[in-house]
């Protein structure tokens, strides 16, 4: 079992920043993906960022490419997104995901982002 702890979300001003930090624990496999989804109310769960601790190669969905930053601490097993300039339609609830070969899927019960003014 894994368990995901998400936490940095808030209320935020289009354009406003936020910084979200996803911390991992359990059994941690040595290589993993760790990253980040959004869920808004009526849609599709969608990646908005990924990293992965084998190859240090990180994803990022087209909407968000130089916007977020996402990076990791794997000593502390944390995955950290830097958001800026957001926008409305980036409100929602963002949940950590974790991955690795042969296992199942495992999900943060997430942190709500609200962009609003």
């Amino acid at each position: 079992q894994v368990q995901l702890v998400e936490s940095g979300g808030g209320l935020v001003q289009p354009g406003g920043s936020l910084r979200l930090s996803c911390v991992a624990s359990g059994s941690i496999a040595s290589i993993y993906n760790l990253g980040w989804y959004r869920q808004a109310p009526g849609n599709e769960r969608e990646l908005v960022a990924i990293t992965t601790t084998g190859l240090t190669t990180n994803y990022y969905s087209d909407s968000v490419k130089g916007l977020f930053t996402i990076s990791r601490d794997k000593a502390k097993n944390t995955v950290y997104m830097q958001m800026d300039n957001l926008k409305v339609e980036e409100t929602g609830v963002y949940l950590c995901y974790y991955n690795t070969w042969g296992r199942e899927d495992y999900w943060g019960k997430g942190t709500q982002v609200t962009v609003s003014s």
